[in-house]
């Protein structure tokens, strides 16, 4: 695992945003993630960084906290984050990595349409964050094999934010140029 210490405290600030019913500052921290996953290209950080957004949009959604399975589904949820700070502190990656399993074990586990609206959350969560690291300079493929969504979901989804029409070849003009290259010359 690459950045362990960024990603403790990562989780460790969530578990306490989680204590506010703080889902802002849960994205914010997501979004911090993503940044170090870009870079680093680390399922581990990647991971992360779903779980905690498409928590964030869970806990914005307060409709889903009315379902009947809400209170089991959040306690176990928030014992697997427990467990996976333990194992960072102690070191257990492999263990930390069966924690954000749990996470998805424990969407498993739920019925009807609170499975399949949490499904739902997260599943659109990958495809946001995949954006965000493509947004990073990662490949389009590449981003799509990190996250396992087919590059369609995420090029629809690059293509209605914007992020694909970021002109990356405009230059400086001419004169500015040929102004800077004569300044290279007369040193």
């Amino acid at each position: 695992m690459q950045e362990r210490d960024n990603v403790l405290r990562v989780l460790k600030e969530t578990k306490q945003a989680l204590e506010r019913n703080d889902n802002i500052s849960m994205k914010e921290l997501s979004n911090q993630t993503i940044h170090t996953a870009s870079v680093q290209q680390d399922s581990d950080n990647i991971a992360v960084a779903v779980i905690i957004y498409a928590l964030s949009k869970i806990m914005e959604r307060k409709n889903l906290q009315e379902y009947r399975g809400w209170p089991k589904f959040f306690k176990n949820f928030r014992m697997c984050i427990d467990r996976a700070v333990i194992a960072l502190e102690k070191g257990q990656d492999d263990y930390f990595r069966d924690q954000l399993k749990c996470v998805r074990s424990e969407i498993d586990s739920l019925s009807g349409n609170f499975r399949k609206h949490i499904q739902e959350v997260f599943r659109k969560a990958e495809i946001n964050k995949a954006s965000r690291i493509y947004e990073h300079g990662i490949s389009m493929q590449q981003t799509a094999h990190l996250l396992g969504i087919s590059i369609w979901e995420l090029a629809e989804y690059a293509g209605q934010t914007g992020i694909s029409d970021v002109d990356l070849s405009i230059t400086l003009p001419e004169k500015t140029r040929v102004k800077y290259a004569m300044e290279i010359f007369e040193k």
